[in-house]
């Protein structure tokens, strides 16, 4: 299980040995069933997850209780609250699995601990959040300014061989469209 977060972790950075046996004794493996929630709203959050196995959405609900997917984890990707991870305050996601999935968790205070003890991590993390923080910019001015096929496919580059993971009305919801229109877009694609 290790392998996978070890092959990320040098796909950014090049820890020594001594660095990932810190790193690694600082996860733990979590299983989580398909449809539970692995945050809810109003809790603190003390972990970040890596999936090893899996997919799950992170979403908000507003005050009319219509749901917002605000991102999809897979393998290979990070997700939870990174607002209230980082900042202390409590979570406004939620974060449910889609499919069962296997992760690897790390608490907020080892994590400040490893930083000190092998920096590589910090820029390790600060390359994930800068990649996250280009991707959200790319995904509002995609909304902004495409069209249906042209945001669903670069959803699809974005998360490739995902589109048959996820249920089409959470693509949908995702991009900000509606689910027959995502529908229309993508069986035209299919021709």
């Amino acid at each position: 299980m290790h392998e996978i977060i070890v092959t990320h972790l040098k796909h950014y950075v090049s820890p020594t040995e001594q660095d990932l046996k810190l790193f690694l004794s600082s996860l733990n493996s979590i299983s989580v069933d398909k449809g539970k929630f692995l945050l809810q709203p109003g809790t603190q959050v003390k972990h970040e997850y890596f999936v090893v196995k899996g997919c799950l959405k992170a979403y908000y609900l507003d005050e009319k209780g219509h749901k917002h997917i605000i991102q999809f984890a897979v393998e290979n990707w990070w997700i939870g609250d990174f607002d209230a991870f980082y900042n202390g305050v409590p979570s406004r996601l939620h974060i449910e699995t889609i499919e069962n999935s296997t992760l690897l968790s790390i608490n907020y205070d080892r994590l400040q601990e490893l930083f000190k003890q092998a920096p590589v991590f910090e820029r390790y993390f600060r390359l994930l959040v800068t990649n996250a923080f280009i991707s959200q910019r790319k995904r509002i001015l995609s909304s902004l300014e495409k069209d249906t096929k042209e945001r669903y496919l670069e959803f699809c580059e974005s998360y490739p061989s995902i589109e048959d993971r996820i249920p089409n009305y959470d693509i949908a919801n995702y991009l900000g469209v509606s689910a027959e229109n995502l529908s229309r877009v993508r069986s035209k694609l299919r021709r």
